[in-house]
């Protein structure tokens, strides 16, 4: 198919129309990307070749994604970057690092990967970060982000110590430059002087999502007013190269004095906002319109032949969901989806689920406690949509603080409120506040401050994999001395470990919760009201579920409802079991493990969490108190020494071998019936 004039197409645009046009199995025609499979086979491109590429790009994507869910919109906004940089560079040798990699899927399409799309964030599929495993185009794993430049710089000097030439790209959008470690590494940058390049997608989205509850509300901190102000200096650049070349053969006294001279020209032409990447010693370019493909092209191919030393930030603007019309206008500019209608960008509603989301249940139960004590506040790190606290905003829009990409900040922050007799909820996911984790110990644990950790995404999280897997906060929380750590097994109980924390006054406390839909309990028969005003628990005592007598499971968070159906399955292999909702990590009920370990010949523990959790606090506690010495046989049940890869929930559950079945099985085996746990593990009726 020849490829029309560029006059005649609106490339950076999917229409109705050409949706029209796309076929209901195949997708769009995209004569120009069928030729596409490794960016090599772009060299030769005319710019115009390139927008027309840059346009079944944006349409192969949004088809994909319709079919798929995932992260659509971060990747429109990169579309033309994404081809400028494979145009200009030459990977793998020149080293692409996307920080978060929300933005990857333009560059997993051209760099390899355009055939295993369909199977993005599935079970055995493509990831849907970067991943070093997955593609040598990927010279560094994403999920979390500010961690690009920190990479980057590595590979930069590592590069050097070699003697290799090759460049090194770090491309970071301005919620994640929000992070404190991505000055840290442009300030060590900017020391070491080594050659690198910065790109900052800046696309005025720093939190997820920017814009909620139907207000407009602007980007977090100080640094998008800054980024705002920056204005494009190109010939003060070239004349610093000049400048510099010069000042390096004069006295120190007159090398500062030139250098000093140079800063406040710069921050009069430029704006002052572009000195704060010149005090960390990067050189400043732009910004430049990051859907102009020419002017993208010109600027690294610039950059990348520039006979220069030191790091280069290029300030690049785009617009998330850039040219598909109903995720540019969505307030939350269709972020994160499932499948969808790709004429109209309607999401498809899944089945009536028995039961609402757990963060919304946190969500609401929050609110709940703070119609009733005004000190209550709630605090998240740009994540006002994932953690559900945008329904807490609408309601009380002045006892929410949103601290951007800066959990160490957060969690410091949560403190120091605490000392003001404030009643801060920090809500963080469980997997983000490993980066807050010196904070928890020195800042809130020592100092026995009542700061209370809100944990969502507990346990396994499905699609978005390792990264995102709340596996370790079970082992890192009840560590610390002081520490309350609790988990719910269902909305009910969350509800009441919500107005749980509320009440411990004299401590730091945590509660995990996971990802997905409660089970339906009846909140009414549990005490809870339409408010979902929740009920204090006592701390450190669990609750026996269900009453047996030959073995203990002895089950804490969500995989209490696994240990009910495992019990369920021993049953009719003839085994009595016993399940405890333990409720309680730290302070374990003792007393109540104690019952059970002296009534039952085999005690299992089960947990959605890592090794050194609450099995460890249960072992630790049976052993000294000499509840091993006899007869008792004792199995830990955990997540394995290994990372889960992205998949359906239930898949992730089997290859961790905690599911229902796994835990009968176990739980049969202790007990001297090998048989039986084979034929249970196996789905067969003893």
């Amino acid at each position: 198919m020849p490829v029309p004039p560029a006059s005649q197409i609106e490339w950076d645009r999917i229409s109705t129309d050409d949706i029209d046009t796309w076929d209901e199995s195949y997708g769009p025609p995209t004569p120009l990307l069928d030729t596409v499979n490794y960016p090599v086979h772009l060299k030769n491109f005319s710019v115009p070749q390139l927008r027309q590429l840059c346009k079944e790009l944006r349409s192969d994507v949004v088809h994909t994604v319709s079919k798929t869910g995932g992260h659509l919109s971060s990747s429109l906004g990169v579309v033309e970057l994404t081809v400028a940089l494979h145009y200009c560079f030459n990977a793998p040798d020149d080293k692409i690092i996307w920080d978060v990699g929300h933005q990857c899927y333009i560059h997993k399409i051209l760099t390899g990967r355009r055939s295993g799309m369909a199977t993005i964030r599935q079970t055995n599929g493509l990831s849907g970060f970067t991943k070093r495993s997955e593609s040598e185009y990927d010279p560094f794993g994403a999920g979390h982000s500010s961690t690009s430049i920190s990479a980057g710089l590595g590979m930069a000097v590592g590069r050097d110590i070699k003697g290799k030439k090759n460049n090194v790209i770090a491309v970071i959008g301005d919620g994640a430059i929000t992070g404190g470690m991505a000055y840290e590494a442009m300030n060590h940058a900017g020391f070491l002087d080594s050659n690198m390049i910065i790109i900052l997608n800046d696309n005025q989205q720093v939190s997820l999502p920017t814009q909620y509850n139907n207000r407009n509300q602007d980007p977090v901190g100080a640094l998008s007013s800054a980024l705002a102000r920056l204005q494009s200096n190109r010939p003060l650049r070239e004349l610093r190269e000049v400048a510099k070349g010069i000042t390096k053969q004069l006295p120190q006294p007159i090398q500062v004095a030139t250098s000093k001279i140079d800063e406040y020209a710069r921050g009069m032409i430029s704006g002052s906002g572009s000195t704060l990447f010149e005090e960390l010693g990067l050189y400043y370019i732009g910004p430049l319109d990051g859907h102009n493909l020419e002017d993208l092209v010109t600027v690294l191919n610039d950059v990348r032949s520039a006979d220069t030393v030191g790091p280069v930030l290029v300030h690049v603007i785009t617009e998330k969901g850039r040219g598909y019309l109903p995720a540019e206008t969505a307030q939350d500019k269709m972020h994160g989806v499932v499948k969808f209608d790709p004429r109209t960008g309607v999401q498809q509603k899944s089945a009536p689920a028995k039961a609402g989301s757990y963060t919304n249940y946190f969500a609401d139960a929050l609110i709940a406690e703070a119609e009733r004590d005004s000190r209550i506040v709630a605090i998240h790190a740009a994540m006002a949509g994932g953690t559900g606290l945008y329904r807490f905003e609408k309601r009380f829009p002045e006892r929410i603080f949103d601290v951007g990409i800066a959990e160490q900040h957060a969690v410091c922050f949560a403190a120091g409120l605490a000392t003001e007799g404030v009643t801060p909820f920090c809500t963080i996911y469980s997997s983000f506040l490993q980066r807050g984790y010196d904070q928890v110990v020195h800042d809130v644990a020592l100092q026995s401050l009542p700061v209370r950790f809100a944990m969502d995404r507990a346990g396994l999280v499905g699609a978005d994999g390792a990264t995102h897997c709340g596996a370790f906060d079970v082992t890192y929380m009840a560590s610390l001395p002081n520490m309350v750590v609790m988990a719910p097994s269902n909305e009910a109980e969350l509800i009441n470990m919500v107005a749980t924390a509320t009440a411990i006054d004299d401590r730091p406390s945590c509660f995990r919760f996971p990802r997905g839909n409660g089970i339906g309990v009846d909140l009414a028969a549990e005490g809870i009201g339409k408010d979902l005003k929740g009920t204090a628990l006592e701390v450190g005592r669990g609750i026996v579920r269900r009453q047996g007598k030959d073995v203990c499971l002895l089950a804490y968070g969500s995989s209490v409802n696994e240990a009910l159906v495992a019990a369920e399955l021993l049953s009719r292999a003839g085994v009595s079991a016993t399940v405890v909702d333990a409720r309680f990590c730290k302070p374990l009920d003792t007393d109540l493990v104690r019952r059970c370990a002296r009534e039952h010949a085999a005690m299992i523990s089960i947990e959605e969490g890592s090794i050194g959790g609450f099995a460890a606090h249960v072992m630790q506690f049976l052993a000294l108190d000499g509840l091993l010495d006899g007869g008792l046989k004792f199995r830990p049940m955990t997540l394995p020494d290994r990372f889960i890869d992205h998949g359906r929930y239930e898949d992730q559950l089997a290859e961790a071998g905690l599911s229902a079945s796994h835990i009968a099985s176990t739980a049969l085996a202790t007990l001297g019936k090998p048989k039986d746990a084979q034929l249970t593990l196996s789905g067969i009726s003893a």
